[in-house]
Protein backbone atom coordinates (compact mmCIF):
# COMPACT_ATOMS: atom_id res chain seq x y z
CA UNK A 1 0.00 0.00 0.00
CA UNK A 2 1.43 3.07 -1.00
CA UNK A 3 1.35 6.54 0.88
CA UNK A 4 -1.24 8.20 -1.12
CA UNK A 5 -3.50 4.84 -0.85
CA UNK A 6 -3.26 5.57 3.19
CA UNK A 7 -5.09 8.77 2.60
CA UNK A 8 -7.86 7.94 0.74
CA UNK A 9 -9.18 6.12 4.32
CA UNK A 10 -8.45 9.20 6.38
CA UNK A 11 -11.56 9.59 8.04
CA UNK A 12 -10.32 13.45 8.62
CA UNK A 13 -10.18 13.23 4.56
CA UNK A 14 -13.57 11.77 4.14
CA UNK A 15 -14.97 14.47 6.53
CA UNK A 16 -13.52 17.31 4.45
CA UNK A 17 -14.36 16.33 1.23
CA UNK A 18 -17.78 15.68 1.41
CA UNK A 19 -19.19 15.51 -1.82
CA UNK A 20 -15.59 15.80 -3.56
CA UNK A 21 -15.45 11.95 -2.87
CA UNK A 22 -11.99 10.92 -1.02
CA UNK A 23 -10.78 8.96 -4.27
CA UNK A 24 -10.35 12.13 -6.15
CA UNK A 25 -6.79 13.79 -3.50
CA UNK A 26 -4.48 10.69 -3.20
CA UNK A 27 -4.47 11.58 -7.28
CA UNK A 28 -4.26 14.75 -6.64
CA UNK A 29 -1.52 14.53 -4.53
CA UNK A 30 0.30 12.24 -7.18
CA UNK A 31 0.37 14.96 -9.83
CA UNK A 32 1.58 17.41 -7.29
CA UNK A 33 4.46 15.14 -5.09
CA UNK A 34 5.42 12.91 -8.49
CA UNK A 35 3.59 12.41 -11.54
CA UNK A 36 2.64 15.62 -12.45
CA UNK A 37 4.88 18.74 -13.62
CA UNK A 38 5.93 19.69 -10.26
CA UNK A 39 9.25 17.84 -10.43
CA UNK A 40 8.24 15.46 -7.75
CA UNK A 41 8.50 15.47 -3.69
CA UNK A 42 11.81 16.33 -3.38
CA UNK A 43 11.35 19.40 -5.67
CA UNK A 44 7.94 20.15 -3.68
CA UNK A 45 10.20 19.99 -0.62
CA UNK A 46 12.79 22.40 -2.27
CA UNK A 47 9.78 24.83 -3.13
CA UNK A 48 8.57 24.80 0.33
CA UNK A 49 11.94 25.52 1.83
CA UNK A 50 13.06 28.26 -0.73
CA UNK A 51 9.62 30.03 0.50
CA UNK A 52 10.84 30.36 4.69
CA UNK A 53 8.35 27.30 5.00
CA UNK A 54 11.28 25.10 6.05
CA UNK A 55 10.50 24.49 9.84
CA UNK A 56 7.30 22.65 8.88
CA UNK A 57 9.32 20.67 6.41
CA UNK A 58 11.57 19.84 8.72
CA UNK A 59 8.67 18.24 11.09
CA UNK A 60 6.97 16.64 8.38
CA UNK A 61 10.25 14.72 7.46
CA UNK A 62 11.25 14.11 10.92
CA UNK A 63 9.77 12.22 13.04
CA UNK A 64 8.11 14.44 15.57
CA UNK A 65 4.65 16.25 15.15
CA UNK A 66 3.86 17.64 11.90
CA UNK A 67 3.54 21.31 11.54
CA UNK A 68 0.19 23.01 9.74
CA UNK A 69 0.79 24.77 6.31
CA UNK A 70 -2.20 26.95 5.51
CA UNK A 71 -3.56 26.57 1.77
CA UNK A 72 -2.77 30.70 1.06
CA UNK A 73 0.97 29.32 1.19
CA UNK A 74 0.48 25.61 -0.30
CA UNK A 75 -0.87 27.90 -3.37
CA UNK A 76 1.79 30.96 -3.38
CA UNK A 77 4.37 27.46 -3.53
CA UNK A 78 2.79 25.68 -5.90
CA UNK A 79 1.24 28.77 -8.26
CA UNK A 80 -2.08 29.93 -8.61
CA UNK A 81 -1.96 28.57 -11.84
CA UNK A 82 -0.77 25.07 -10.94
CA UNK A 83 -3.82 24.76 -8.72
CA UNK A 84 -6.21 26.07 -11.15
CA UNK A 85 -5.06 23.53 -13.53
CA UNK A 86 -5.53 20.67 -10.90
CA UNK A 87 -8.90 21.97 -9.32
CA UNK A 88 -10.23 22.37 -12.96
CA UNK A 89 -8.05 18.92 -14.09
CA UNK A 90 -10.53 17.30 -11.02
CA UNK A 91 -13.44 19.40 -11.01
CA UNK A 92 -12.91 20.56 -7.30
CA UNK A 93 -13.35 24.41 -6.55
CA UNK A 94 -9.58 25.77 -6.51
CA UNK A 95 -10.37 27.13 -2.60
CA UNK A 96 -11.07 23.65 -1.89
CA UNK A 97 -8.28 22.04 -3.54
CA UNK A 98 -5.84 24.35 -1.57
CA UNK A 99 -7.45 23.15 1.92
CA UNK A 100 -7.41 19.84 1.47
CA UNK A 101 -4.11 19.99 0.07
CA UNK A 102 -2.46 21.90 2.67
CA UNK A 103 -4.10 19.32 5.11
CA UNK A 104 -2.57 16.90 3.60
CA UNK A 105 0.54 17.36 2.14
CA UNK A 106 2.32 16.80 5.94
CA UNK A 107 0.99 13.86 6.40
CA UNK A 108 1.86 12.93 2.54
CA UNK A 109 5.16 13.59 2.89
CA UNK A 110 5.78 12.23 6.21
CA UNK A 111 4.48 9.20 5.47
CA UNK A 112 7.12 9.45 2.23
CA UNK A 113 9.81 10.15 4.78
CA UNK A 114 9.17 7.10 7.70
CA UNK A 115 13.51 7.01 8.92
CA UNK A 116 13.34 11.19 8.92
CA UNK A 117 14.83 11.19 5.46
CA UNK A 118 13.45 11.82 1.98
CA UNK A 119 14.03 7.90 0.03
CA UNK A 120 16.42 8.74 -2.99
CA UNK A 121 13.54 7.73 -5.56
CA UNK A 122 11.28 11.08 -4.06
Amino acid sequence: MGILDSLENSPELKGMLGQLGAAVIPVVLGEVMGNGGQGGLSAIVAKLQQAGLGEQVKSWIGTGQNLPITAEQLQEVLGSDTVRQLAAKFNIPVDELSKVLAQQLPTAVDSASPNGKLPHTA
